[in-house]
């Protein structure tokens, strides 16, 4: 009996690697990469690069060579066929906490997003797991657990949490849960200014920490060398968190004007999740329900009022989804780019609104978020030039994450 159980302890670890399905990404990516015949959007630059050429080697872009230079071997050479290259999408407001999820945003062309409140430190593992090359991206700015009043579930995610009080409110806790998340591996610490707008129980408005309390929390954060994003919509509670010094507010939605003005002047940046509160008032995606649908409703005319009024006085707007990217989730970067668009942004300012200028923001712009020699090998094709129609960045035809070829769909993709 003794040594059936032994055989059935050793074959189980076995048994149950055979039934967890590797992603379809994370095969072994070939050593050099040659793109051919590209037109390149750097996201730095308003105007298209034509007829250029880009060696990747060891996830990095080695080389950029114009249509004159003599071209190198590589062992991969996918030709663009005058398409356009940009910088893998960034998804700068997420609420990754799977596998499946942060595959779903790789698929989307999402190379690079940051967490805004993860389950258990999801988040962080599964930056890790890239780090190793289990598995070929999203690079994830991780935000560990939300740092707010209740817990909640949240209580499960470490044994500290425990010898915490019931309520987040005093400094000593508030630092504490900082300096939890730090140990664990957080690159940013969310926190709320004000209450949700997705929840029907919850009043958006609401403010839930002072300033003096978010001062605390920017202050622990500093310490570490990390920045804090404030969930904000009520005006109060948007001119606290802007006041404490936080480095993003996250939706915005009733930000006065006036508190618009200190941001552009502090270098605050806005993340105005708009497509979701697009979601709020439509059935289906990622929330359904009357009382959010009516909330969204009188929620959209004054966020579009505000992001114009944020673009009005130079602003920095990122874009991003608001979206685990479940299985039932609409919403992708590329869409609140395109909406931005219809906002009144220049398509130009749509595309670093979800590349280098969402890398500033994630403080990651000295290594992505640009197509530039020495720069990571995060790349997607797409088949019409976004300076011109921005909706293209929501088709990727090629996807590239690190230098591995996540997606390649050129060999049916439409001739042009």
């Amino acid at each position: 009996m003794i040594s059936k159980i032994i055989r059935l302890s050793l074959l189980f670890p076995l048994a149950l690697l055979i039934s967890i399905p590797a992603p379809v990404h994370a095969q072994q990516a070939t050593q050099s990469v040659l793109i051919t015949n590209a037109h390149i959007i750097d996201g730095v630059h308003e105007d298209a690069i034509a007829g250029t050429s880009l060696l990747l080697k060891d996830g990095k872009i080695a080389q950029i060579f114009n249509r004159n230079e003599q071209l190198p071997q590589a062992d991969t050479v996918i030709d663009a066929g005058n398409r356009y290259i940009l910088p893998g999408l960034i998804d700068a407001h997420t609420h990754i906490s799977s596998l499946a999820s942060a595959e779903r945003a790789l698929l989307s062309g999402v190379t690079t997003l940051r967490t805004a409140g993860s389950d258990s430190y999801q988040d962080i593992a599964i930056d890790n797991i890239v780090k190793n090359g289990m598995l070929k991206g999203p690079e994830i700015v991780g935000a560990g657990i939300f740092v707010q009043p209740n817990l909640g579930e949240d209580l499960l995610a470490d044994l500290r949490f425990a010898n915490l009080p019931h309520n987040i409110t005093t400094e000593e806790s508030l630092r504490k849960l900082v300096q939890i998340n730090v140990d664990r591996g957080a690159r940013v610490i969310k926190t709320r200014a004000t209450e949700r707008a997705g929840s029907p129980d919850t009043d958006p408005r609401r403010q839930v920490y002072s300033r003096e309390q978010l001062q605390i929390i920017v202050d622990e954060a500093s310490r570490h060398g990390i920045p804090v994003m404030a969930h904000s919509h009520g005006a109060e509670g948007s001119a606290a968190a802007v006041s404490a010094g936080v480095r993003s507010i996250e939706h915005g939605t009733y930000l006065k004007e006036e508190t618009i003005r200190q941001m552009k002047q502090q270098g605050t940046y806005l993340v105005p999740t708009y497509t979701t509160v697009i979601d709020l008032t439509e059935p289906g995606g990622d929330y359904d329900h009357p009382v959010t649908t009516i909330r969204g409703l009188h929620m959209l005319p004054r966020m579009e009022q505000m992001i114009q009024t944020a673009m009005k006085h130079g602003v920095s707007i990122v874009a991003s989804t608001d979206s685990g990217y479940g299985p039932g989730s609409i919403n992708r970067v590329a869409m609140e780019a395109a909406n931005f668009v219809k906002l009144g942004m220049s398509h130009f300012d749509a595309i670093r609104s979800c590349t280098s200028l969402a890398a500033e923001l994630l403080l990651v712009s000295n290594k992505t978020g640009r197509v530039a020699e020495g720069y990571d090998a995060d790349l997607i094709i797409v088949e019409r030039n976004p300076l011109e129609d921005i909706r293209s960045l929501q088709d990727a035809v090629v996807i590239i994450s690190n230098g591995h070829i996540v997606k390649n769909r050129l060999p049916f993709a439409l001739d042009q």
